[in-house]
């Protein structure tokens, strides 16, 4: 009996060994002071145990409402992307999220993509006083 569930069991430890992990960060400050020309930077990190994952290949953007806003690296960083998104003069509240979509490397075939949506996030507008 033992003898039979051994590998089921090993199999079972082997892929929770093999969990892998990938986490989305947000650096942007949760309230800014209102900029005359509108636009507000946001940036994020993103982090990863999955050894399988495609750096080069990953493509992040900002969702406002139904608006994707394209990033781009952040310099001198190898996993932190920015990019400014517009808030209009009478808005003081704009909620916004991160996608990541990226590649990776499978045993079988060419590869495989996916995506990873963080949480809601909010970023209150400040007026001079």
């Amino acid at each position: 009996m033992v003898k039979k569930l051994l590998p089921v069991l090993l199999l079972g430890l082997l892929m929770a060994g093999c969990a892998t992990s990938t986490h989305i960060t947000n650096l942007t400050p949760h309230q800014e002071f209102r900029n005359p020309n509108g636009f507000y930077s946001v940036e994020a990190a993103l982090s990863s145990r999955q050894q399988t994952l495609r750096w080069q290949s990953v493509r992040p953007v900002v969702v406002v409402d139904k608006e994707f806003y394209p990033m781009r690296p952040t310099p001198l960083m190898t996993n932190r992307w920015e990019t400014l998104i517009p808030v209009s003069a009478g808005q003081n509240v704009v909620y916004y999220r991160f996608k990541f979509d990226f590649d990776y490397n499978t045993f079988a075939s060419s590869g495989g993509s996916d995506s990873k949506l963080s949480p809601v996030y909010r970023l209150q507008i400040l007026d001079k006083q």
